[in-house]
C-alpha cells in the first residue's frame, strides 16, 4: 500500500511542464528540462525540510509535558501570549530595536498593539508566572507548544562572545560541522513515498556518511575554546561515538541484509511486501538501534560528555547566543532523525498498521486507508520519541564514563555481529519471495510463514523471534544477585562507602 499523497510526482511534472511552457522559443529552451530539475529538486527538499522541522515543535512540546508531568511540575506550560507580555509583569526589553536598519520597527508596533489589547495592564486575566498557567487568556490550547518560538527569540537577542585564547575560526567551524551535517541528514530521510527530496539508490549510506561528520565537530569545539573541561567533553565525546558507531552501522547493516536494498524507500516497501514489520523479526537489531542512537545524540544516560554536574556544559561550555541555540537544536534535531529512522527501518515507515486487516471493514477501513503516509511516519516517530527518549531521560541514573565504553565494546558490539549473521541466515533460510506482494495492495504478504509438518503458521518467523528475545530480554535485565546490591554502593578499590575514602589510605 503506497502513500496516495505523492506530492513528489505532482511537483515534478508541474514543474517540467512549467519550465518547458515558459521557456519555449526562448535561449534557455534547450536547458529546459536541467533548470525544471533543479527547481523540483529545491522545492521538494524545501517541503521535506519544512515538513520535519513542523512537526519537531511537536517532540520538544511533548518532552515537556511529559518530563514536567513525569517529575510533578507545573511550570514550562507557557504559549504565544507571554511573548509580547512577558514573564511577571517584565519583559526583555524593546529588542526589535536592536535589528539594524529599522527592520524590527514594525514588530515593535505589533508588540506595542498586543500589549494594549491583550495586556496585564487593568486584565481581568492574571500575568504570565512562571508557576501559574500559562496558558493564551486562560484558553488551554497546546499549553506551552509556543515556548520554543519563545526561546529562539531569547537566543537571537543574547550576545556571541568568543575566548580570547580559544582557536576562533576552529571554535566558529565547529557548530557549522554539527549543525550542517545535521540539517543535510534530513534532507535524504522521506516522510513517505510521495514526500521526499532525494533519493538516491545509496540513500542510507549517505545519510549515514553524514551522520558521521558532527562527532567531527563536537570534537573540535571542545579542543578549540581552550578550555579544560570543553576538552574532557571533546575527549568523551569522540570516544563515546567512536564506540556506539560501529554497533549502530551493523545494526542497520541487518535491516538493509533483511530488505535486500541500501535505499529508504525500498526498505519501508519490503515490510509492506512481506508482510511483517522488520522489529518482529530482529528485535535485537531494534534495541541496538535505539541504544547506539540514544548514545550518538548524547542524551541521558549516556550524556557524559554534557555532564553539567562536573563538567560545567561539557564541550559547549564556551558557546552562548545563537551558537548555543543552534546546536540545541541540532541535538533535537538528531533526535528526531533517530525516531524517523526507527520508523522506517523497524516500523514499517509510512504504512499502515494493520492495513488489510482493519481496512477491510467498512467505514472505518476507508477512515484508516485515509489516513497519509506522513501522518503514520509522524505518529510513529513521536511515540519512539516519548516512549524511549523522553522515558530514558526521566526514568534511568546517568552513566559513568568508564561503564558507557566498556557496554558499548563488550556489549552492544558482540550483539550487533551476532544480528548481522542471524539476518543472513533469516534471509538466505526463511525468506520466502514467492510469497512478496506488489505495494499497490492493500493487504501486505505473506513472506515470513512458518511451514511444519504441511501445517503454515501466519507470521511464524516473526511470533517464534519475538517471543525468543523478549524471554532473553527479561532474563538479562533480572539482577543477577540481590544480596550483592548493598556492596556496589562501595568503591571498587576500597570497599569502602562512597565519599568516606581518605586518597593515599589505601
Amino acid at each position: 500500500m503506497d502513500d496516495w499523497l505523492q506530492l513528489h510526482d505532482l511537483i515534478y511534472h508541474k514543474t517540467r511542464d512549467g519550465a518547458n511552457f515558459l521557456l519555449e522559443g526562448t535561449f534557455l529552451e534547450d536547458a529546459a528540462n536541467d533548470i525544471a530539475f533543479f527547481l523540483f529538486t529545491t522545492v521538494t527538499c524545501l517541503i521535506t525540510f519544512a515538513g520535519i522541522m513542523l512537526s519537531m515543535f511537536m517532540i520538544l512540546w511533548i518532552e515537556r509535558k511529559f518530563y514536567a508531568r513525569v517529575n510533578d511540575r507545573r511550570g514550562a506550560t507557557t504559549a504565544l501570549r507571554s511573548l509580547w507580555v512577558g514573564e511577571n509583569g517584565v519583559t526583555a526589553g524593546e529588542w526589535w530595536n536592536m535589528i539594524p536598519y529599522g527592520l524590527g520597527k514594525p514588530i515593535g508596533a505589533v508588540n506595542g498593539w498586543l500589549n494594549k489589547v491583550a495586556g496585564n495592564d487593568g486584565h481581568e486575566h492574571e500575568m504570565v508566572n512562571r508557576v501559574g498557567n500559562r496558558s493564551w487568556y486562560g484558553v488551554t490550547i497546546f499549553p506551552g507548544f509556543f515556548q520554543n518560538i519563545a526561546d529562539g527569540m531569547k537566543f537571537l537577542t543574547k550576545e556571541h562572545m568568543v575566548p580570547s585564547r580559544a582557536d576562533k575560526v576552529i571554535f566558529e567551524l565547529a557548530p557549522f560541522l554539527v549543525i550542517s551535517s545535521t540539517i543535510m541528514i534530513l534532507g535524504m530521510i522521506p516522510l513517505s513515498s510521495g514526500i521526499y527530496g532525494a533519493n538516491p539508490e545509496l540513500s542510507v549510506l549517505f545519510a549515514f556518511a553524514i551522520f558521521g561528520i558532527a562527532p567531527l565537530g563536537v570534537f573540535f569545539a571542545g579542543w578549540s575554546s581552550n578550555n579544560k573541561y570543553t576538552l574532557l567533553g571533546g575527549i568523551r565525546s569522540a570516544a563515546q561515538l567512536t564506540a556506539y558507531e560501529i554497533p549502530l552501522l551493523l545494526s542497520i547493516l541487518g535491516v538493509c541484509i533483511m530488505a535486500g536494498s541500501f535505499n529508504f524507500l525500498e526498505i519501508v516497501h519490503f515490510q509492506h511486501s512481506s508482510g511483517t514489520w522488520l522489529f518482529f523479526l530482529m528485535p535485537l537489531g531494534g534495541v541496538l538501534f535505539l541504544v547506539s542512537m540514544i548514545a550518538e545524540v548524547e542524551r541521558i544516560p549516556f550524556d557524559m560528555p554534557e555532564a553539567e554536574a562536573e563538567l560545567v556544559e561539557g564541550w559547549w561550555t564556551e558557546y552562548g547566543g545563537m551558537r548555543f541555540g543552534l546546536l540545541f537544536a541540532a541535538e533535537y534535531m538528531r533526535v528526531y532523525a533517530a525516531s524517523i529512522l526507527f520508523a522506517h527501518f523497524f516500523l514499517g515507515g509510512w504504512h499502515a498498521p494493520f492495513a488489510g486487516l482493519i481496512g477491510s471493514i467498512p467505514l472505518v477501513g476507508d477512515l484508516w486507508l485515509a489516513i497519509p503516509g506522513i501522518g503514520w511516519t509522524l505518529l510513529k516517530a513521536w511515540l519512539i520519541f516519548t516512549v524511549v527518549f523522553v522515558w530514558a531521560r526521566t526514568a534511568l541514573p546517568r552513566i559513568r564514563t568508564d561503564q558507557i565504553l566498556e557496554f558499548g565494546w563488550r556489549m552492544l558490539l558482540p550483539l550487533a555481529v551476532l544480528q548481522v549473521a542471524l539476518s543472513l541466515i533469516y534471509r538466505l533460510y526463511f525468506f520466502d519471495p514467492s510469497a512478496m506482494v506488489d505495494i499497490t495492495d492493500t493487504a501486505g504478504g505473506w513472506a515470513w510463514d512458518l511451514t511444519v509438518l504441511d501445517v503454515t503458521i501466519p507470521w511464524g518467523y516473526p511470533i517464534l523471534t519475538t517471543i525468543f528475545w523478549t524471554g532473553v530480554f527479561i532474563v538479562m535485565m533480572k539482577d543477577e544477585n540481590i544480596e550483592e546490591n548493598e556492596a556496589r554502593m562501595y568503591h571498587i578499590r576500597t570497599m569502602t562507602p562512597a565519599g568516606t575514602h581518605t586518597a593515599g589510605t589505601e
